[in-house]
C-alpha cells in the first residue's frame, strides 16, 4: 500500500471523530442508528480498527454525507462542487466546505414568514462569524438584540445565548463560518472590537 493511501486511511479515524462531535452525537446514539457497536465505533475513531466499506456506508448515511467525505478521498476528474441543501429549524443551509470537523462554512437561507419568529436563544461549544448577503437579520447576543443588514458581520462566541432570525419576516441570505471553541475568522483591515461579540461592515 503507497504512502498517499496510508495516510489517507489514517486520517479517517480522528475525521469520524471530529464529525460525531461537530454534530452532537454520543457514541452510544450513533451505534443505534447505525447497528454497529460501540466498542468497534470508538476503536474505529482511535485509529485501531481500520475502515472498510461494510463500517463506512452506515455511517455516510446516519450523517447524510457521501462516503468520499468521510475518508478525505482525493477527487478527480469533474472539477464542479454539487452541494446538498440541509433543512434545520425551518431554515435552508447549503454546505460550501466538504470536510469534517475544523472550521465549517454554509450559506444560510431563512425563509420569509407572514410574522418574524419569537427568539429561542441557544448555546452550544464554538465560535461563529456570518456575513449578511441580503435581507435584515435579527441577532439576538445575549443581552443584545441586534438588526442587520447587508454588508454587516457579527463574530460571536457561542456559549452565549444566541438567535438567528428575520427582523422584519422577509427572507434573509448570509454566509457562516463555525468553528470549534478558539477558532475564528480573521479579518485583516478591520478596528479592534470587544473580545466576545462584535458587529461590523
Amino acid at each position: 500500500m503507497d504512502s498517499e493511501t496510508e495516510d489517507v486511511l489514517g486520517a479517517v479515524g480522528p475525521r469520524l471523530r471530529a464529525l460525531r462531535r461537530d454534530r452532537g452525537i454520543t457514541l452510544a446514539a450513533l451505534a443505534a442508528t447505525t447497528g454497529v457497536s460501540e466498542s468497534t465505533l470508538s476503536r474505529l475513531e482511535s485509529g485501531q480498527r481500520r475502515a472498510t466499506l461494510e463500517l463506512l456506508l452506515p455511517l455516510a448515511r446516519a450523517y447524510d454525507v457521501p462516503l468520499d467525505d468521510l475518508v478525505g478521498a482525493p477527487r478527480t476528474g469533474d472539477p464542479r462542487i454539487h452541494l446538498k441543501p440541509m433543512r434545520r429549524f425551518g431554515m435552508v443551509f447549503v454546505p460550501l466546505s466538504r470536510r469534517p470537523g475544523g472550521t465549517q462554512a454554509f450559506k444560510m437561507i431563512i425563509p420569509a414568514r407572514p410574522e418574524p419568529l419569537e427568539p429561542t436563544p441557544q448555546t452550544h461549544e464554538g465560535f461563529e462569524w456570518v456575513y449578511v448577503l441580503s435581507g435584515r437579520l435579527r441577532l439576538v447576543l445575549g443581552e443584545h438584540d441586534l438588526t442587520m443588514s447587508a454588508g454587516e458581520t457579527a463574530e460571536f462566541d457561542t456559549s452565549l445565548p444566541h438567535w438567528l432570525g428575520s427582523a422584519d419576516g422577509g427572507a434573509v441570505e448570509l454566509l457562516v463560518l463555525f468553528g470549534l471553541q478558539g477558532v475564528r475568522a480573521h479579518v485583516r483591515a478591520a478596528p479592534r472590537r470587544p473580545p466576545q461579540g462584535r458587529i461590523g461592515r
